[in-house]
């Protein structure tokens, strides 16, 4: 067997660190030398020597585990241990500010509602003026289809309230 040299490089250890399986450029194939045979035996000879498979050296396709040393556990780190404690106050705060936030948004909806509630409130309708002779004249009408003369005397007393009842608004608008 011929004898293999593997060089392990920075670049090798941080490549199978990260798990990257696939090499950045293909390796190059290199294409046996084959001299020309001389004659016919020494043909025969190549011949059966190329249908033989060769034995293939190759690398286990697994990479072996990669172990990281274990840092001592001496004394504390101060440096550590003050950003740990800024990083709860930190936390305390957002939550405060988030609780804060919470009571003005609910604060702002209800203001909101009261306020469309007191601006687009529907008014109370005015009652109709001379509802009841109108009533009255219309009914006349559908129960004397034939002779609607009859109804007469209700279609001017509608008449007389509607101009009673223009008359009262008209000096209040102006």
């Amino acid at each position: 067997m011929g004898d293999y040299s593997i060089q392990i490089t920075p670049k090798l250890i941080n490549q199978l660190a990260q798990g990257n399986e696939k090499p950045k450029r293909k390796a190059k194939r290199t294409k046996p030398k084959v001299s020309p045979p001389q004659n016919n035996a020494d043909q025969a000879r190549t011949h059966r020597d190329a249908e033989k498979p060769k034995p293939v050296a190759e690398l286990p396709t697994q990479t072996p585990p990669f172990f990281f040393p274990i840092p001592q556990r001496g004394a504390p780190n101060t440096e550590l241990e003050s950003i740990k404690s800024v990083l709860k106050e930190s936390e305390k705060v957002l939550e405060k500010v988030e609780r804060q936030e919470k009571n003005i948004v609910d604060e702002v909806t209800e203001r909101a509602k009261d306020l469309r509630e007191k601006e687009f409130k529907i008014p109370e309708p005015k009652p109709m003026p001379c509802s009841s002779d109108h009533e009255a004249w219309k009914k006349c009408y559908e129960e004397n289809v034939g002779n609607p003369l009859i109804c007469s005397g209700l279609v001017m007393r509608f008449q007389d309230c509607a101009r009673w009842s223009r008359q009262q608004v008209s000096p209040a608008q102006k």
